[in-house]
């Protein structure tokens, strides 16, 4: 179509026209009229118009009805044309009224076209329903025309920018906030793939990578942290060359150090305060507008402060860890059979808190929390040891009443060192569980225990698990007082404690592990 060049500034907005790119999203442009010849010479008039490169979509409706289901079927339809005889006097009327309102559509913009205008006066019209433009067929000249659909999808334009902000924003918040809830890499890596995914509106494929510092031995310079779609390969140890575009686009993000937006290979570039350094790469159907890309600035802003929180905290449960395998190498320095018990005690108490939660048992208590931290814990279970002296804690016999007082005081010791220690931290800790286990550990489910003759529920669950699991490991090894036992003596005698010594669910939970061979530690030779 040859237009006057006195109309180039309708469409000149040179300072956000993309780059010409063959897969750019077509604005979709719905004629609704019930007579052929109209969509026949709207056809001829526009269907070669372009808007900031991007070309027209042309949908046909010949009735109200029809143009409804497009409404409904293409929900980003950016203008109608709109007939308003149609098959009644004022059907196009209605269906302003259907699109606004049942389909709460109100982004599109409406253009009314009749060639009646006295079924519908002008002024009436424009004030009782949410249109935006009204011409007669008559003055719609092909001028016309092409300037109607110009300051149409422009002004579409803007409200869609205005509500993929409003939209965008809150979901960055949202997702901003449920990334700092994630407590592994691996976690946050697929939470920021998902949230990119929702900030897009589209399900993309999608693959994260970190690079790793040369002081991280032994892992590859460029690390796969998640993987969607046709990435997924990454995850199983196929190389990043199998995409050789993406992996230019990716090195030549990390080169630069910015993102870069190569559609179809678009690279966010992310860096963390400790110096690591992200790239996220995804793959929307068209190449993302400037409103979408700034968002996704916002996001990367988020991404990175969402990064440095999970790291503190990281840095944080290794100190508290390195704590608690300190304060458990004190008590392995005095007893050397101690070290490889606490690690089976470990892997043992894990194994019994995911059965109980696999039963059901204990919702309440058995939080993330706690199931994060049972085992790390249950390692200080004896740290009181450290004031139980030589001539007791080594001796190959029975202990006489008198020494028996004296190890059972090694609970209470331990008990007392880490409720002191855990003072200095706010909340739960491994300090303050593992000061419930050490106190606990020795307590009966009947009330007959030491130190402090708890019962039932009284007693700390994680002690009522390392309780079990203790006697269980310390039965089936050596000790310098006692041979092995087997693994059926040791279930019995268990068992035949069910409800004095021991907690009758956690009994249940580590007969089915033995029961189903999941024992996660390697049993000795019966």
């Amino acid at each position: 179509m040859n237009l006057d060049n006195n109309n180039d500034w309708l469409i000149d907005d040179s300072s956000s026209v993309q780059d010409s790119h063959p897969a750019l999203r077509p604005w979709k442009v719905l004629i609704v009229d019930d007579e052929k010849d109209v969509h026949t010479a709207t056809r001829l008039a526009i269907q070669d118009l372009r808007y900031k490169e991007r070309p027209l979509t042309l949908l046909n409706a010949y009735s109200a009805q029809q143009g409804f289901e497009l409404v409904r079927e293409h929900p980003d339809v950016a203008l109608i044309l709109l007939d308003v005889v149609m098959e009644t006097d004022n059907a196009g009327l209605k269906l302003v009224r259907r699109i606004r309102e049942e389909l709460g559509n109100t982004l599109a913009r409406i253009v009314l076209r009749t060639g009646q205008p006295g079924q519908a006066p002008e002024q009436d019209v424009i004030l009782n329903y949410d249109i935006n433009d009204y011409k007669t067929k008559t003055e719609l000249t092909v001028q016309k025309l092409f300037t109607v659909v110009i300051a149409s999808l422009r002004a579409y334009e803007n409200l869609v920018a205005i509500e993929k902000n409003r939209q965008g924003l809150g979901k960055i918040l949202e997702g901003a906030s449920d990334l700092y809830q994630l407590r592994s890499l691996k976690e946050f890596a697929s939470g920021v793939l998902k949230q990119i995914s929702a900030i897009l509106d589209v399900g993309t494929d999608g693959v994260l990578c970190m690079e790793n510092t040369p002081a991280s031995a032994g892992r590859p310079k460029l690390e796969v942290l998640a993987a969607t779609g046709e990435f997924e390969v990454l995850l199983g140890g196929a190389p990043l060359a199998t995409f050789p575009q993406l992996q230019q686009a990716i090195n030549d993000a990390l080169a630069e150090k910015r993102t870069i937006y190569r559609h179809p290979y678009d690279v966010l570039y992310i860096t963390a305060q400790n110096g690591r350094e992200f790239v996220v790469h995804f793959e929307p159907p068209w190449p993302l507008e400037d409103v979408e890309r700034n968002l996704l600035e916002v996001f990367c802003q988020r991404i990175s402060s969402a990064y440095d929180n999970l790291y503190l905290y990281s840095q944080l449960v290794s100190a508290q860890e390195a704590t608690v395998v300190a304060l458990a190498d004190l008590a392995e320095f005095r007893d050397s059979d101690t070290g490889e018990h606490v690690l089976r005690v470990q892997r043992l108490s894990d194994a019994i808190a995911r059965e109980l939660q696999r039963m059901g048992a204990y919702p309440e208590l058995l939080t993330p929390q706690f199931m994060e931290m049972i085992g790390m814990a249950s390692i200080l279970h004896d740290v009181g040891k450290v004031g139980t002296p030589d001539h007791i804690l080594f001796k190959p016999g029975k202990l006489d009443p008198e020494e028996r007082v004296i190890m059972e005081q090694h609970a209470a010791i331990g008990a007392n060192i880490l409720r002191k220690a855990s003072k200095l931290v706010e909340g739960t800790s491994y300090l303050s569980l593992g000061a419930d286990i050490a106190g606990g550990h020795h307590e009966y489910f009947d009330g007959s225990g030491y130190p402090q003759r708890l019962a039932g529920q009284d007693i700390p669950l994680a002690a009522r698990i390392v309780a079990i699991v203790d006697v269980f490991d310390a039965l089936l090894h050596k000790r310098p007082y006692k041979e092995p036992w087997t693994l059926g003596d040791t279930m019995s005698y268990i068992n035949g404690r069910c409800g004095t010594q021991f907690d009758p669910l956690v009994i249940e939970a580590l007969d089915r592990l033995v029961r189903d061979k999941r024992i996660p530690i390697r049993l000795p030779e019966q």
